[in-house]
């Protein structure tokens, strides 16, 4: 049996103001013609299909645009489960029509999960999806008062698969998940993650162990791909680096062949983006004069400058050479400071960018979306206004 895992897909992504729809677009094509060429089975997406529960338009259209292309282009079945970013009611919209041609969206907890069975020359492989939920939501679906945490989340579930599978003849059991798992590389402290922590102060992660019997678990949530307490216990990661955090790691889809005993083998399938995420790091002088040979100027580009004294206009001065530049963080000037705490980071990280800048970010944050033409001009109006004010009270 051949399995196609992928996970985060986080659809509707805003990195800094930046919309990542045409990025995702690009990599998703990529992802379609990975599934016609493996040919798979099935296809797992484990959770984080969307960046928000009210996704915009675009990513809802590129999700209908991504399900239809792989459904008429592959014979694999889907199966789609909700992760922790996801409105269950409108990621599974239309689910009951969508099973007649081969996806199987799983968007509401249930206790009593049931499997998509399919069959290939060695007998059945089991796929137990189960939707992500929260520990209190659970408890209140399955009267059960001890459900607290998230592990006694799974205890409860997996209890009640292992009773169903003990009634069922033999075959191979592959269980689909949205959680953190203990043991796992996180990247979720980084201050614009895209993994958002299921629960405070790690009380999110549940144990391995948790998963024995299973012949392949295929998890969403963290962004790398990586093996979690056991080689066939694995994350496919997102398909782009969402976050400062990802820009060392080398997205792709997991590609699972299970023999006839259910062992797993597995082969990380390489996606390559429309434009690379990175970090540059020095001070102004030198990655002005380094852009000038850097082949990949085009890329996504955080900088980190070491300047220990403040530079004018650091951001736009770079835009010259990178025009996607994103953020400037004045590294040089906390160091300078003796290791300033997160705060003044955060104050010093915002003094770097112009008024209009801050604006277009917490409108991005507010609403979704990127102020328009007018609202910006509107905006600059007020921000020349004051500076005229504060011009006029100082003379």
């Amino acid at each position: 049996m051949r399995i196609l895992h992928t996970a985060d897909w986080h659809l509707g992504r805003i990195l800094h103001g930046v919309h990542l729809t045409d990025d995702q677009a690009h990599v998703l094509e990529q992802f379609i013609s990975m599934a016609k060429d493996v040919r798979p089975d099935a296809i797992i997406v484990a959770g984080d299909i969307y960046d928000r529960a009210l996704p915009p338009p675009e990513a809802v259209e590129l999700l209908d645009e991504t399900l239809a292309r792989l459904v008429a282009e592959t014979t694999a079945h889907i199966v789609i489960i909700a992760g922790n970013h996801d409105s269950p009611t409108r990621l599974g919209f239309g689910s009951v029509l969508l099973r007649t041609a081969r996806v199987h969206l799983h968007t509401r907890f249930t206790s009593t999960p049931r499997p998509l069975t399919l069959t290939d020359k060695h007998g059945p492989v089991r796929i137990w999806p189960l939707a992500y939920a929260e520990p209190a939501q659970a408890r209140s679906v399955t009267k059960d008062n001890a459900i607290s945490s998230h592990e006694d989340v799974f205890v409860h579930l997996l209890g009640n698969i292992r009773a169903h599978i003990a009634r069922l003849p033999g075959g191979r059991d592959v269980l689909a998940a949205h959680a953190t798992v203990v043991g796992a590389e996180t990247s979720a402290d980084a201050a614009d993650a895209a993994e958002r922590p299921l629960a405070i102060g790690g009380a999110e992660a549940v144990p391995p162990a948790l998963f024995d019997g299973f012949h392949y678990v295929a998890l969403g949530h963290l962004h790398r791909a990586q093996r979690a307490g056991a080689a066939h216990i694995r994350y496919a990661g997102s398909p782009l680096k969402y976050s400062s955090a990802e820009v060392t790691h080398e997205k792709s889809a997991t590609l699972v062949e299970l023999d006839a005993r259910g062992d797993a083998r597995t082969e990380l399938l390489p996606l390559t983006p429309r434009r690379d995420l990175r970090i540059i790091t020095g001070t102004l002088k030198d990655l002005l004069h380094r852009a000038q040979d850097d082949p990949a100027r085009d890329d996504y580009i955080m900088a980190e400058l070491m300047d220990t004294l403040p530079v004018p206009d650091p951001k736009e001065r770079l835009r010259q050479f990178y025009p996607n530049i994103l953020t400037v963080r004045p590294r040089g000037l906390e160091l300078a400071g003796g290791g300033a705490d997160t705060a003044r980071r955060e104050l010093l990280g915002k003094a770097a960018r112009s008024p209009l800048e801050l604006f277009m970010e917490f409108h991005a944050f507010a609403t979704g979306e990127r102020p328009d033409e007018e609202t910006r001009a509107l905006m600059q109006e007020v921000i020349s206004a004051v500076r005229r004010k504060r011009r006029e009270d100082a003379a």
